[in-house]
């Protein structure tokens, strides 16, 4: 049951010394406001970071030729060279691991619609990219295999690219719109914002099929790029040196060249950022702990030095019959309250500043998903009870000394 009288005896206790109760109450404060901030901050900068990856295979590898830096087989240093449609097939088939395996042409351009111009990149791409680049079509559909096998000149077109050729909102869809001086019909919008795309943002490209590219730029089997992505179970730092040895073969570049191919292992990207964000984290739980943790320590020195200034009212309560269990309870009871009201300031005040810097960044970047710099509700929750737990855990010692008073000695102190 509820002891109102044993609550009011606990706040009056601790409003007995303000200031003293302010002090002690300020490291707990403090650990859990640093806690919760460091977390929300690392929490919103974790998912900053990650939109450079998002709609993009973690499991991906590019690559693109650059001129050989060493003879080989009678071919002289420096000399340029391709990858060619027939690779894709080649490493289909020979390299155990492979998934997709994509080819790519690019090309820089100015998009017009009517009087409204666009910059940015040109892809020729066949369908299964989508798996590679997740386009997120907003509106319209992605380019299919019909597409590609009947030459057809449409396109996909970036959000940005439709907010600048179509700026009053209108639907682009089964519009024409000119890239490099031939019309393409649009047949989807993609919505992607991610930063982590091949040749430049996703927000500024337009996709068009690899046959149609292909033909109309006169290539033959010449192509740019080469993307995968690699099996359930595989790696990319496992496939990746089988392809290259593979490519430059096929080539006759030297297998020790290593700048005759240029690569990206996306997988290897990510595992880089997340290994940053471990860190992070453990860091931000040593700082918040380590604080926490003085704090502690402080509340159960101040209540030591309370039980002591308390030792006749503890006395004459012995005295008069008061059990053991009411002068723990009591002295435990007053360590729990100081630090929970302490930690869920530091809570309350950590969420409002971390709002504050939620909001200005959606003010900031009104077009984009605002970042969550919020801890879950659930993490508040058990913030709360392990500040339960912290609160009466520093009370047992002080508890302890309480109960080793003996009424007699109390009263002969007095």
């Amino acid at each position: 049951m509820f002891d109102l009288d044993k609550w009011s005896e606990i706040f009056r206790t601790l409003l007995r010394n303000k200031s003293r109760s302010l002090l002690t109450a300020f490291g707990i404060f403090w650990g859990v406001f640093m806690l919760v901030l460091l977390m929300g901050g690392a929490n919103g900068f974790k998912d900053l970071m990650n939109r450079n990856f998002d709609g993009f295979a973690q499991n991906s590898y590019i690559a693109f030729p650059n001129n050989t830096s060493k003879p080989y087989k009678g071919f002289r240093t420096n000399r340029p060279w391709s990858l060619e449609t027939t690779d894709v097939a080649r490493v289909k088939s020979r390299i155990r691991g492979a998934d997709v395996v994509t080819p790519l042409v690019l090309y820089w351009g100015t998009y017009k619609y009517k009087d409204k111009e666009a910059y940015g990149m040109l892809k020729g791409v066949r369908p299964e990219y989508a798996q590679i680049e997740n386009p997120k079509i907003s509106s319209g559909r992605f380019l299919q295999d019909a597409d590609l096998s009947a030459y057809r000149k449409v396109c996909v077109i970036g959000h940005e690219v439709k907010d600048k050729l179509f700026p009053d909102g209108s639907d682009p869809i089964g519009k024409f719109i000119s890239l490099r001086g031939v019309y393409y019909q649009v047949v989807g919008v993609s919505s992607n914002e991610s930063n982590m795309s091949v040749g430049g943002s996703s927000g500024r490209s337009v996709l068009v099929p690899f046959s149609t590219l292909q033909r109309l730029e006169n290539l033959g089997r010449e192509i740019d790029m080469l993307a995968l992505t690699a099996q359930p179970g595989y790696t990319i730092s496992d496939i990746q040196p089988q392809v290259e040895r593979l490519l430059k073969e096929i080539h006759a570049v030297a297998p020790d060249d290593k700048k005759a191919l240029t690569s990206v292992n996306v997988e290897t990207l990510f595992q880089m950022v997340q290994s940053l964000f471990n860190a992070i984290n453990t860091l931000v739980w040593l700082i918040g702990i380590g604080t926490l943790v003085s704090g502690i320590i402080g509340v159960s020195n101040i209540m030591m030095v309370v039980v002591k200034e308390r030792t006749t009212e503890i006395g004459i309560r012995r005295a008069i019959g008061a059990r053991p269990a009411n002068i723990l309870s009591q002295i435990l009871a007053e360590s729990a309250v100081l630090t929970v009201a302490a930690g869920l300031s530091g809570i309350v005040l950590a969420v409002l500043i971390l709002a504050g810097v939620e909001a200005g960044i959606t003010a900031a970047m009104p077009d984009s998903t605002p970042p969550d710099f919020q801890i879950s509700f659930g993490m508040a929750i058990g913030a709360a009870g392990i500040l339960s737990i912290l609160g009466t855990t520093a009370g047992i010692a002080p508890a302890l000394r309480a109960l080793a008073v003996k009424p007699i000695d109390a009263i002969r102190d007095e």
